[in-house]
């Protein structure tokens, strides 16, 4: 899984993934983002890798784009496909926000119903991974950290006293950090097999069958 924060130019994009390539980094099976050039990076160089959009982004960006009498329920439907605990859920909250608001906010239900692949990839993934693969917090917290310190220091001086700095920072940040959920899960995920609403159906050995 991988995840990218500020994401903002494809060819930086896609030049940081082909640098990971080359150190050895196989393809994501998904990738955890809200910034289009990294959908755009990620299909030339992993065009295997599914898209997980963030749905915390995506819910302000679309009701930042409505009048405030119609964000409510923007609001309401994109709750719910961010905490529901299977894919029909999600999809009936889409439906029931198309049929209220689809006469009335046509572009807004467009949004959505556009990303809604995107929006609910996670359910084919292990339901232990779910609490990651619904937040792109972690990275942010440790470029937050980063730009704190680089901000009270009013730079970091020169480029290696920079690469000293993030390095440390992102060591403490990884010593408070959660370890995955599932963990174990994780191997299974890279071979193959298939999750249905985040619970095993088909095992590695039946896919390479």
């Amino acid at each position: 899984m991988l995840s990218v924060e500020n994401a903002d130019n494809p060819a930086e994009t896609g030049e940081l993934l082909r640098q990971r390539r080359r150190h050895g980094m196989r393809h994501p099976e998904l990738a955890v983002d809200g910034a289009m050039s990294l959908w755009k990076a990620l299909a030339a160089v992993f065009p295997t890798g599914r898209e997980q959009r963030y749905g915390v982004h995506r819910a302000t960006n679309i009701t930042n784009a409505l009048p405030k009498s119609a964000q409510p329920g923007a609001t309401k439907v994109m709750r719910e496909l961010h905490n529901a605990e299977s894919r029909a859920p999600a999809e009936n909250a889409t439906e029931a926000f198309a049929t209220t608001c689809g006469t009335k906010q046509p572009m807004a239900v467009a949004k959505i119903a556009d990303d809604l692949e995107g929006l609910l990839a996670l359910y084919d993934f292990p339901a232990e991974h779910w609490v990651h693969l619904r937040t792109t917090n972690p990275v942010e917290s440790t470029f937050s950290t980063m730009r704190l310190r680089t901000q009270a220091t009013r730079g970091a001086g020169s480029p290696a006293a920079a690469l000293a700095m993030v390095v440390k920072l992102v060591e403490s940040a990884q010593a408070r950090r959660r370890a995955i959920t599932g963990a174990h899960l994780v191997p299974l995920v890279r071979a193959g097999a298939c999750f249905e609403n985040g619970i095993l159906v088909e095992r590695p050995e039946a896919v390479a069958a």
